[in-house]
């Protein structure tokens, strides 16, 4: 048994999970008030994010999902970083599932030619600003993000991650 998650593509089989895990990290860790109505996105996830030169990665560890990752395209060869969650247990050293997704995908931004990787975040996810910032992500003003960025209502910092 590997000590590490496994990265791999979403599949419709993991829907249930990829729900409950998003919802349970956003609702009860952080008190934010936003359902599953809320996001209708996590229903076809597939239709949603897995087209163009986007995709929606899964970790998991001992066959149970505990981290997500997802890339959107929104054109001119970029895309937008979305759900990135990683289960409370899976953080930090010991694991590495943020890092596993985020190194899977920017492996994916270099192989399909992206120019720029935007990303929407809310200011009480802290751990995460470090998170972005140590991987080469750089704070923007909202005024920066391309038009076609899809902005959420919670998100507040804004990051930028063009690859070399």
């Amino acid at each position: 048994m590997s000590n590490s998650p496994i990265v791999k593509q979403y599949s419709n089989e993991y829907q249930t999970e990829v729900v409950d895990l998003i919802l349970s990290i956003q609702q009860k860790e952080y008190n934010i008030p936003i359902t599953k109505e809320d996001q209708p996105d996590l229903y076809t996830i597939e239709d949603f994010y897995q087209k163009g030169k986007g995709n929606f990665w899964i970790a998991v560890y001992n066959h149970k999902v505990v981290g997500t990752i997802s890339l959107l395209d929104i054109g001119n060869n970029q895309v937008a970083l979305r759900k990135m969650f990683v289960d409370q247990e899976f953080r930090g050293a010991k694991f590495k599932t943020a890092g596993l997704l985020l190194d899977n995908a920017i492996q994916w931004v270099k192989e399909n030619s992206i120019k720029a990787v935007y990303l929407g975040t809310t200011p009480q996810f802290v751990a995460a600003h470090r998170f972005y910032e140590k991987n080469g992500f750089t704070s923007i003003d909202l005024k920066e993000l391309p038009e076609n960025f899809p902005l959420l209502q919670v998100d507040k910092k804004f990051y930028q991650y063009s690859p070399s």
